[in-house]
């Protein structure tokens, strides 16, 4: 967390996440504090505290070290100046900002306060004291339980000597024989009690950045005690407790950009407007920097102010403003009645609401920034970079500033450095037209420039929400789609939840593919729901998006080895169980089929309607099932090491419409083997229907499974089970069948069939001969086509067959060494080409100065070298 108040613009701010555990203060000067050089983290060596404390959590506040913050000396000494001269005790004078500002963080927010220990511990009594009405008892009771407290703070190690503000006392306790605890007078001091009280606290967050800046007002001394439905109870670094009315909360939406407590100060009885919200809404309602209306120091202020916030973004941090009104009491009544007619309304209830709230956040007066750091959990660089060398395009769609949103990406390595980074924000539609044209236009000139044959154009996209919603107009959606096609990664930036599924939804119509879109949020809920598959992270930003999603994850890392690993699997094991019940259905229907050219196509079947309806139910069904659920083409490490094998399932990959008819061919093949081998063994003989059909069902048995035994990858000792099982029911039903059934399908009889074959050396002689022919094709080409041109998932097969230490080390140098297309620096024939600090602007020639009078817009290439603290992901779109 980073602070900057509006008396302090030329000030650095310092980093305020500690590395050492600190006891909340209940009296504030610098002496008391004990802060120095050591403590304190500048502006200078900010960079690295940051990546020093980025690997102590994957998750913000996951840890009692992420919740501690050290207080900015020159704030402490603004307080304490503010304090002592009345602070906000003294109703007749005006609030220090300073102070207003820190209950703003304390107070403007929907933190819910709980205890730490919800059981209090109690101190040991007899029951005869706890029932008495003697005040010398009532007394040592009190004391006990003090003494307990005591007690509970000893054992967190908390050390009274170690805090300079209060004073170290020796507690002297002792049990009587009646187990009574008794304590003496000296032992604890108010300041203690409070102090203990203060540290039970715990603040449960609709988010992690709500949760950051209550800890922050909480490290200066701002301490949030309770919040209900119509009050906040905050107390200050003097010890005092103010208890604020709650009026009414504007809750935070995505149109407004920013949320507001209204309360009523306890001391000044004034009716204080608390906002805050994302720097670009709230300047907005003070006039921007640059306004005439705004006095010569509220102008220096908001650009003392914005230049912070500038620069938090450029650095990664989420930004935040901090404003405070106060109402008049006309005012707040007439909008009070607004307010009830609205929250009343039938019709139009929520626009009327929103409209009450801006009514009412207008003219407000700044008070502050903040700068929140959001790390990345760990391995998100590598799961992007792992991703994309699965051929998935990834978009990054989020609501901070671009500038965050730049960091972002280099931090997670969604940009890399030799990217053409393309940055397109503009206030009117004119313009966005005219850079969709000219980049399309470069970048077709691009590809057919000779020089650049062979290598390959690594574009990525920033855009801002308002320039994204006018690329996504009717008129323009095909020109955006188009650029959006030539790029490796688009990053969208500012966008609202509305927009984040909207670009979801057109992603999926225009280009036509399958979409994955991940979040952590209730901002994201919507993109979740519109995308194909929807995958939510929980963490602290609530359960809101894995509610809505298909899949939950607890990390982002888990991502990888979900889309690489399981989804591989998952689409390997369908596409083989699906294309092998279509080919055993085929091979053994042909059969009858086979049959009707000798038997006038009346229907007779030459196999006993009984065992047909086992073959499919028992015989044949129990290991494609197992086939779909156990069988592994490549191991998991090999899939995670080489990302590329998952292009092998994506668009014309190895299991399409040729693959398809490929085994329908086979089928009819095998069927016509397991026909007409026994048709003509048994040619001009006088065996009956079933002795002929009884052959070649067996025949058709040992085919389908030996055909199945082909494509089974990973055996298991599942896979011998069903195999051989299913061989034996096969043979025991049809057994126990053909002695049982004498006349069971007259006026044919099934009786003893199988008994006589199988003394016949014939029935054996034709189930070994047509399994062999009928095989032999299959088993021939899969040689071939494995020696001759083996797919890269035999390849990854084969380094499965590795030790683990020789594949490992196959997959680093494969990794480290493999050769790739050759990637070449944009170049631009006219206009001149970008520089590494030189921005370029494209317009046509056609458009007038006048077209673009306060316009801000741009086609930025950037290039540097961003060498940046690791920030946490916000919410990532996937196109597969």
């Amino acid at each position: 967390v980073r602070l900057a108040v509006l008396n302090e613009p030329e000030a650095e701010e310092e980093v305020i996440f500690n590395q050492h555990q600190q006891l909340p203060r209940t009296r504030w000067s610098l002496e008391d504090e004990g802060i120095g050089p050591a403590d304190t983290h500048w502006h200078d060596s900010r960079r690295k505290s940051k990546v020093a404390t980025n690997g102590q959590s994957d998750v913000a506040f996951s840890s009692p070290l992420e919740t501690e913050v050290i207080p900015d000396q020159k704030l402490l000494q603004q307080i304490s100046r503010a304090e002592s001269s009345g602070g906000c005790r003294d109703s007749s004078r005006k609030i220090d900002p300073h102070l207003d500002f820190f209950l703003a963080l304390a107070i403007c927010n929907t933190v819910v306060v709980s205890m730490a220990n919800a059981h209090r511990q109690r101190a040991c009594m007899s029951p005869s004291s706890s029932q008495t009405n003697n005040p010398l008892e009532a007394f040592s009771s009190m004391l006990k339980k003090a003494g307990a407290l005591f007690q509970r703070k000893s054992k967190r190690n908390y050390s009274l000597s170690e805090d300079p503000v209060i004073d170290s006392t020796k507690t002297e306790s002792s049990r009587d024989p009646n187990r009574l605890q008794t304590c003496s007078l000296h032992a604890l001091s108010q300041n203690d009690i409070l102090t203990a009280e203060s540290e039970d606290l715990c603040y449960e967050a609709e988010s992690p950045d709500e949760a950051a800046l209550v800890y922050a007002a909480r490290a200066y001394g701002f301490i949030l005690l309770a919040r209900t439905p119509n009050s906040v109870t905050v107390r200050l670094p003097s010890g005092e407790e103010l208890v604020f009315e709650v009026l009414d909360t504007l809750t935070f939406d995505s149109n407004r950009k920013r949320m507001s407590v209204l309360v009523r100060h306890p001391v000044t009885k004034e009716y204080v407007l608390y906002t805050k919200g994302a720097d670009y809404a709230i300047m907005e309602l003070l006039g921007t920097p640059y306004a005439e209306n705004i006095s010569g120091i509220e102008k220096n202020i908001a650009a003392y102010t914005q230049h912070h916030l500038d620069c938090y973004a450029k650095e990664g941090l989420r930004t935040l403003c901090i404003t405070k009104k106060v109402v008049s009491e006309s005012t707040y009544q007439s909008w009070l009645g607004k307010r009830k007619r609205a929250q009343a309304a039938i019709e139009c209830r929520e626009e009327l609401i929103m409209e009450t709230a801006v009514q009412l956040e207008t003219k407000l007066t700044l008070l502050g920034a903040t700068g929140i750091e959001d790390r990345l959990q760990e391995n998100v660089p590598d799961t992007i970079v792992a991703l994309r060398e699965a051929g998935i395009h990834v978009w990054l769609l989020t609501g901070d500033k671009p500038e965050t949103a730049v960091n972002i990406g280099y931090a997670c390595r969604l940009l890399e450095e030799e990217d053409l980074v393309i940055n397109m924000s503009c206030q009117n539609k004119l313009t966005c037209t005219s850079i969709l044209d000219c980049t399309l236009e470069e970048v077709r000139r691009y590809g057919e420039d000779p020089r650049n044959v062979g290598t390959t154009l690594n574009i990525s996209l920033v855009i801002d929400g308002n320039t994204l919603a006018m690329a996504m107009s009717p008129d323009l959606q095909e020109r955006f789609v188009d650029l959006a096609k030539q790029c490796r990664s688009v990053l969208c930036c500012r966008v609202t939840p509305l927009q984040k599924s909207r670009v979801v939804k057109l992603v999926r119509e225009k280009l036509k593919v399958m979409t994955l879109a991940v979040g952590d949020g209730a901002n994201d809920v919507n993109m979740i729901q519109a995308a194909d598959i929807g995958i939510g992270i929980s963490g602290q930003e609530g359960m809101q998006a894995v509610m809505a999603s298909d899949f939950a994850i607890s990390r982002f890392k888990h991502l990888k080895r979900l889309l690489l690993v399981h989804g591989h699997w998952c689409y390997t094991r369908l596409a083989n169980m699906v294309i092998y019940f279509f080919y055993k259905n085929v091979a053994y229907v042909n059969l009858l089929f086979w049959y009707q050219f000798f038997c006038g196509f009346t229907a007779m079947t030459m196999i006993d309607y009984w065992l047909m309806i086992f073959f499919n139910l028992f015989f044949t069904s129990t290991p494609p099932i197992l086939f779909g659920i156990f069988d592994k083409d490549v191991s998991a490490e090999v899939l995670q090491g080489v990302p590329e094998l998952y292009r092998t399932g994506q668009g014309k990959g190895e299991y399409n419409f040729l693959t398809f008819w490929i085994s329908i061919l086979d089928a009819f093949y095998q069927s016509l083997v397991c026909f007409f081998i026994p048709y003509l063994a048994y040619q001009d003989s006088d065996v009956d229907i079933f002795t002929f059909g009884m052959p070649l069902n067996t025949a058709a048995l040992f085919t389908i499974l030996l055909h199945l035994a082909i494509e089974i990858k990973s055996w298991t000792v599942v896979h011998w089970i069903i195999m051989l099982g299913s061989v034996a029911l096969y043979f025991i039903v049809t057994l126990a069948y053909s002695a049982v059934c004498v006349t069971c399908n007259p006026p044919s009889n099934p009786y003893w069939i199988l008994q006589s074959q199988m003394a016949d050396p014939m029935f054996y002689l034709i189930c070994t001969l047509s399994t062999v022919v009928a095989l032999l094709p299959r088993y021939t080409f899969h040689v071939l086509k494995n020696s001759v041109a083996p797919s890269p998932l035999l390849q990854g097969r084969q380094l499965d067959r590795m030790e683990p230490s020789t594949r490992n080390q196959w997959i680093k140098e494969w990794r480290g060494f493999r050769g790739g297309p050759l990637v070449k620096r944009y170049e631009l024939s006219d206009p001149p080409s970008p520089t590494r600090a030189t921005p370029v602007d494209f317009f046509t020639e056609s458009l007038t100065d006048a077209d673009f009078m306060g316009d801000d817009n741009s086609l930025n290439v950037i290039t540097d070298n961003h060498h940046r603290a690791v920030q946490y992901d916000d919410n990532l779109f996937r196109k597969l």
